[in-house]
């Protein structure tokens, strides 16, 4: 089976993708990441990127007239690097039905609640000001909702009676971190079909 190319596009730290490179090079996951792509010049993760050897590209949002001027410039940043999974590792912005269309099926996230509850931005406060004794983290392929597109796999984590939102984060991310290399590490052998909004993970 050769190895499927990821395309990570983020907007800050990349600690998601540093996961993602440490599973790679230890054999978890069989891919290799072709591209970073960030809508910011500064952010980390285009450095983690860069000395790990990966093509790492800005493309900022300032620099086009419209949304899907942006959204092409980096589709085309994909295409040129044979990408076949879209990896959105903390990537902040809302993707268009144009994007989207252009790489159905390929678009994967993650999102640091139990979906459907809790989507869209501030979960973790979300979490709290409800007062839900359960969270966790959601890996999911993307549609043209606000963290609405079907499911690939999910974990909990207890809400404890004095969280507050960046302790519930703090353990939140070391789950993300596993699920999510497991998620693409099934992609990657094939493993994953999605009917209609269940997503079936095939017996290897």
């Amino acid at each position: 089976m050769s190895e499927t190319v990821l395309g990570i596009l983020a907007s800050g730290r990349g600690s998601n993708m540093q996961v993602i490179l440490n599973n790679i090079h230890s054999g978890q996951i069989h891919a290799k990441i072709g591209v970073v792509i960030s809508d910011h010049p500064t952010a980390k993760v285009l450095e983690i990127a860069s000395a790990a050897g990966i093509p790492a590209v800005c493309v900022e949002r300032k620099n086009f007239a419209t949304k899907q001027e942006f959204e092409a410039a980096i589709a085309a940043e994909l295409v040129n690097h044979e990408v076949k999974l879209v990896v959105l590792a903390g990537f902040m912005r809302i993707l268009s039905g144009y994007f989207i269309g252009l790489f159905s099926g390929r678009i994967m996230n993650i999102h640091p609640s139990l979906l459907p509850a809790f989507p869209g931005l501030h979960a973790h406060e979300q979490v709290l000001a409800y007062g839900a004794k359960v969270s966790g983290c959601t890996i999911h392929f993307v549609d043209e909702g606000v963290d609405t597109g079907p499911i690939i796999m999910q974990q909990a984590v207890a809400v404890l009676a004095d969280d507050t939102a960046d302790r519930l984060a703090e353990r939140i991310i070391k789950v993300e971190h596993a699920l999510y290399s497991k998620a693409i590490g099934l992609y990657c052998e094939q493993r994953l079909c999605i009917e209609g909004r269940n997503v079936k993970i095939i017996e290897g």
